[in-house]
């Protein structure tokens, strides 16, 4: 297993990301996120946009996983193998993709974008939404299977913490592939209960990074 990965066993991976619009969408702000999270405690940073991600690799020691983001529909997160090689010349240790089975804006398949990116050298995470979307990711080849996209392809509802059952079903069915849980772990307690599950790391994102949520979260609290 290629060390970077092995690195990431047992531990959080912090997310920082701000959306469109936002006060802190800027890169260096980002960096300095990413940074603020590297001393305390994580593992690996996972960012979106090339400028964010070349700004957080000149910040950081630990690994980079690097995505981009175009359009709000469909496959955007990561959707070309162009966009997804140029996370990696932007800086990015790892690269996330789409690996939902839904038309790639470039015509290319998983498979084939997987293929490339593979003869590139390049390691690969694949942000899935469901077991199937897990099996074709296993079946590509990539190094890291994660529960991403899990509620928001249609194919699963949406839970309102971590998707534990398709965490179990991935860790179960690809026990010798790291399967990293994202998407929803908003508690200390929730990240506990990922890795008694068996995933590899937990990506936790907008509970630690994002404080316009936060504030929201505590604001409804105290005004209910």
């Amino acid at each position: 297993m290629h060390p970077i990965i092995e690195s990431l066993k047992g531990h959080l991976v912090v997310s920082c990301q701000a959306y469109v619009g936002e006060p802190m969408r800027h890169p260096e702000t980002m960096a300095q996120m990413a940074l603020a999270a590297e001393l305390g405690g994580a593992a690996a940073i996972r960012c979106q946009g090339l400028a964010d991600i070349a700004a957080i690799k000149g910040q950081v020691e630990v690994p980079v996983i690097g995505l981009w983001k175009e359009g709000h529909e469909g496959v955007y997160i990561t959707p070309t193998l162009r966009h997804a090689r140029a996370c990696i010349n932007a800086g990015a240790d790892i690269v996330a993709i789409d690996a939902t089975s839904r038309p790639r804006p470039d015509g290319l398949s998983l498979n084939e974008t997987v293929n490339a990116l593979k003869s590139d050298g390049s390691l690969v995470m694949a942000d899935c939404g469901s077991i199937a979307d897990a099996r074709s990711a296993a079946e590509a080849g990539c190094d890291i299977l994660s529960t991403t996209l899990a509620g928001y392809t249609g194919e699963r509802e949406k839970t309102p913490g971590p998707d534990l059952e398709l965490l179990g079903e991935m860790v179960t069915e690809f026990p010798t592939t790291p399967v990293i849980c994202e998407g929803r772990i908003h508690t200390p307690q929730q990240a506990r209960q990922v890795m008694e599950a068996g995933a590899w790391a937990a990506v936790v994102g907008t509970a630690i990074t994002h404080p316009t949520s936060i504030t929201t979260w505590f604001r409804e609290a105290v005004e209910q």
